[in-house]
C-alpha cells in the first residue's frame, strides 16, 4: 500500500542563510552605482573627484619642477612659461605645489576614512552585539564627541609634533564615535531580523554570525559616512596646515600653501586663491556624491524621491 503523502522538504541548513545578507550587500553596491548615475549634479562630480585622484596619482609628471624648490631670486613673480601660476614667498613653483598638494590631502581624506570604519566598525560591532559592552564603550564615545574634534585634533598634534601620520590618527579619532554609533545601530536592528534569528538557532557562532549575515547591511550606510568622513578629513586637515599644526610647513599642501600666503592676501590674492578653489572644489564635490549616495540609499529618504 502506497502513501499519498507528498515527501518531506529537506530542513533549510546553514548554507542557505546568507544568501539574504549577501543580495544586500551586492544589490547595495549596485545602488550605489546608480545613484551616482542617476543625476547630472552626482556625474559631475564624480568626475570632478576622478579628475583630482588623476592629477595627485600623476602629480610626478604633471608638475613642471620641484614642488619644494627654494628660488629666492624669482619670490612673488606672475605667471610665466617657467612658472605657470607664479611663486610664492620663497620662490617655490605654486602650479606644481597645488598639484602636489592633492596628494596629501587626498591621502588624508583616505586615511582618515580606513581608520574611522575600522574602529568603528569594530566598535560599533562590539556594542550592537554584545550588550556588556555597551555602557562601558559607548560612553566613552559619547566623551569624545563632547570634545570638539579640531581642538582634538590640535592637541593631539601638539603632543606627538606635527607629521602626516600625527595628524592622520588626530583626525581619525574624532571620526570614530560617528562611525560606531552607526554600525551600533544597524547591528541592533539587524539582531531581530528573521535570517538572523535563524541562523542563531542553527547554532552559527557570533564571528560568522556578524560577517555573513550583519556586516553586508552595514555596506550602504558606511558609504555614504565614509564621503562624509571624507570631505570633513581634507577640510580639518587645510585648517590644521593653516594654523600651523597640520604637517610640516615645507609640504606641499593646500592648507600650507593658504598659511604662507596669508602674509602677501593684499599684495598677490591668488596664493590663497588657487589651493582655497581646490580645496572647495574636492569639498563641494564630495559632500554632493554623499547626498545623492544618501537620497538613494537611504529607504526614508527615497520614498520622498
Amino acid at each position: 500500500m502506497t502513501s499519498d503523502t507528498a515527501p518531506s522538504k529537506p530542513a533549510q541548513t546553514e548554507l542557505d542563510l546568507p544568501d539574504m545578507a549577501e543580495a544586500r550587500n551586492d544589490s547595495g553596491v549596485a545602488a550605489m552605482i546608480r545613484a551616482i548615475l542617476s543625476s547630472w549634479p552626482a556625474r559631475i562630480s564624480a568626475a570632478v573627484v576622478v579628475l583630482i585622484v588623476a592629477m595627485a596619482i600623476l602629480a610626478p609628471f604633471l608638475g613642471t619642477v620641484d614642488p619644494v624648490q627654494l628660488d629666492p631670486s624669482q619670490r612673488l613673480q606672475g605667471s610665466s612659461a617657467a612658472h605657470w601660476l607664479g611663486t610664492d614667498s620663497y620662490g617655490r613653483d605654486v602650479y606644481s605645489r597645488v598639484v602636489y598638494g592633492a596628494r596629501i590631502s587626498l591621502a588624508v581624506g583616505a586615511g582618515t576614512v580606513v581608520i574611522a570604519v575600522a574602529a568603528g566598525i569594530f566598535f560599533g560591532v562590539l556594542t550592537g552585539y554584545f550588550r556588556w559592552a555597551d555602557i562601558i564603550v559607548m560612553r566613552f564615545m559619547d566623551g569624545l564627541m563632547a570634545i570638539p574634534g579640531i581642538l582634538l585634533a590640535i592637541a593631539l598634534v601638539a603632543i606627538s609634533g606635527a607629521t602626516l601620520t600625527t595628524v592622520l590618527i588626530a583626525i581619525s579619532i574624532p571620526e570614530i564615535p560617528r562611525v560606531a554609533r552607526m554600525v551600533r545601530s544597524v547591528i541592533m536592528g539587524v539582531r531581530s531580523e528573521p535570517y538572523v534569528e535563524a541562523a542563531s538557532v542553527l547554532g552559527t557562532g557570533a564571528l560568522k554570525m556578524v560577517w555573513r549575515h550583519m556586516l553586508p547591511n552595514t555596506v550602504a550606510p558606511l558609504l555614504v559616512q565614509g564621503t562624509y568622513i571624507f570631505a570633513s578629513a581634507i577640510m580639518t586637515e587645510s585648517i590644521l596646515s593653516f594654523l600651523g599644526a597640520g604637517v610640516p610647513p615645507e609640504t606641499p599642501s593646500w592648507g600650507n600653501m593658504m598659511a604662507d600666503g596669508r602674509v602677501y592676501f593684499l599684495v598677490k590674492p591668488e596664493l590663497i586663491l588657487y589651493p582655497g578653489v581646490m580645496v572647495s572644489l574636492t569639498v563641494l564635490s564630495v559632500n554632493m556624491l554623499g547626498d545623492v549616495l544618501r537620497d538613494r540609499l537611504d529607504p526614508r529618504m527615497a520614498k520622498r524621491l
